[in-house]
């Protein structure tokens, strides 16, 4: 892992992703250098987006109204909207050539994109047939650093690996270990870490055909891999992010603030600044955060020491501010859990993005 990150900490917002009719789910940039940013959506839409051809939300300063000095930031340009799933978008992953991409949410299938037809190539299980998740699909990966094997984990307590190159419609395997919903997933050269409900995060060999678990106090609700392979960062529901070393399964860090709270929603963490930083979003919203804006923490690996606590806006989109009134007749607060992270070039970027309930992607940059 990277000792140091490599520059301050990006917290400008540089772009907004406008266009969700509901909360975004899941983010994630295309394979590097990551010029692209993905989405998945409640409004069962993924999208594509440029955040740096960007137009801006005011008139230039030169027309009769002058841009506030406050303004939002300029919007990225979408570039293409995918619309198959019959449910919500809970996961994306993008394969290293950017030609395919896949997806995964709540219709139970397992979904294979060609990224410049925006056409389905494969479907990995449907509710029709014997071999497909049995419950919503939370997390979808490629394996081994290609395209061909594709994997995904779900509330069926399953997580299953699929062969992109065969039409056959069974699972290579299917690995039912896990006792309750498996809930995020990462990525070895030969090797599936699974987290799940259960409390563990399990690591499995596909080649040797072991499985190793490592036990949590809380449900896992985010895992990322360091990219040497070494430890492996996990969010559980205490509220706590841990680094873990994952040759004796000790605890190297833990990472927690006051005022950050993550008890009861999947919220993601992620290493970011060359592993230099952890990063993870926040349940705490409406009256404990000024404006009802959802907010990012940010902690040195090796200190454990917050370095950030970056607001993030509830958006400049007129469809993201509809009003919502509640069984009481009273307008509700509005409230932006910031749930999915993404960061450029798997950590090693100089931008990362973040989402949720207001269906607003932020893009931040230095």
């Amino acid at each position: 892992m990277s000792q140091k990150p490599s520059s301050r900490f990006p917290s400008r917002p540089v772009a907004q992703l406008l266009g969700s009719n509901g909360p975004v789910h899941a983010l994630t940039y295309s394979s590097s250098p990551g010029t692209y940013i993905l989405t998945g959506s409640s409004d069962r839409s993924i999208r594509l987006y440029n955040p740096a051809s960007t137009s801006p939300v005011y008139p230039p300063s030169n027309t009769i109204t002058s841009r506030p000095q406050t303004a939002p930031p300029p919007q990225g340009k979408l570039i293409q909207t995918y619309t198959q799933h019959s449910h919500e978008v809970l996961s994306l992953a993008v394969s290293p050539t950017n030609a395919l991409f896949a997806s995964a949410g709540g219709d139970r299938a397992v979904l294979l994109w060609d990224v410049a037809t925006a056409q389905t190539v494969r479907r990995f299980g449907a509710s029709s047939t014997a071999h497909s998740h049995t419950g919503r699909v939370n997390a979808v990966t490629f394996l081994g650093g290609g395209e061909d094997v594709v994997v995904s984990a779900g509330l069926d307590c399953t997580v299953r690996v699929w062969d992109a190159r065969s039409n056959n419609p069974r699972p290579i395997q299917v690995l039912s270990e896990a006792k309750d919903a498996v809930t995020a997933l990462a990525p070895g050269d030969a090797e599936i870490l699974a987290g799940s409900v259960d409390g563990r995060v399990r690591s499995y060999d596909i080649r040797m055909g072991r499985c190793v678990a490592d036990t949590f106090p809380a449900s896992v609700t985010s895992v990322w891999l360091a990219r040497d392979g070494r430890t492996v960062l996990v969010g559980t529901l205490d509220s706590k992010v841990r680094l873990m070393d994952r040759r004796d399964g000790s605890c190297l860090k833990t990472y927690e603030a006051q005022g950050r709270r993550n008890e009861e929603l999947r919220v993601q963490s992620v290493l970011g600044g060359g592993e230099g930083w952890v990063v993870a979003g926040d349940e705490m919203t409406g009256s404990e955060t000024e404006g009802n804006e959802g907010r990012i923490w940010a902690w040195d690996v090796l200190t454990g020491k917050v370095v950030a606590k970056v607001a993030v806006p509830w958006g400049s989109g007129n469809e993201n501010r509809k009003r919502i009134i509640g069984r009481d007749g009273k307008e509700k607060e509005r409230e932006n859990v910031v749930s999915c992270i993404a960061w450029r070039d798997g950590g090693f970027g100089d931008q990362f993005c973040a989402g949720g309930t207001s269906g607003v992607v932020t893009v931040f940059g230095v």
